[in-house]
């Protein structure tokens, strides 16, 4: 069964750095394009950021671009994003979720469809 955990969440002041993981069970993220979404006015969810299931391509929506890095650790079958220079309007729930061989990861950030796996998500608070 197909499974993503996300953890790392919490409250953080402004200017301040978030580590998100993304643990995946039942299926390797070596195989996957893996991307963090947050909600987002107007639609169910906002791609963060999103990495190729090939060759770790990424992409960033522009508001994080900068501050935040995606990352595969294909030895512990996790994603990470790190997050830095946090700004309160960053402050929301983020979920991973999964697509088996996608390399358009823009695509899959800007439009997500078709994904196969999300996770509960991890919420985070950016205030002071």
């Amino acid at each position: 069964q197909l499974q993503l955990v996300e953890s790392g969440g919490g409250l953080v002041q402004p200017g301040g750095s978030l580590r998100l993981s993304c643990a995946a069970s039942g299926f390797p993220v070596a195989y996957y394009a893996i991307g963090w979404f947050r909600r987002a006015p107007g639609k169910e969810h906002e791609g963060v950021s999103c990495i190729s299931s090939e060759d770790d391509s990424t992409y960033y929506l522009d508001s994080v671009q900068g501050r935040f890095t995606i990352s595969r650790d294909n030895a512990n079958n996790a994603v990470y994003l790190q997050m830095n220079s946090l700004k309160p309007e960053d402050t929301n729930v983020y979920y991973c979720a999964a697509i088996r061989a996608e390399t358009n990861v823009q695509a899959m950030c800007e439009m997500p469809r078709y994904l196969e796996v999300w996770g509960q998500g991890t919420p985070v608070t950016v205030s002071s």
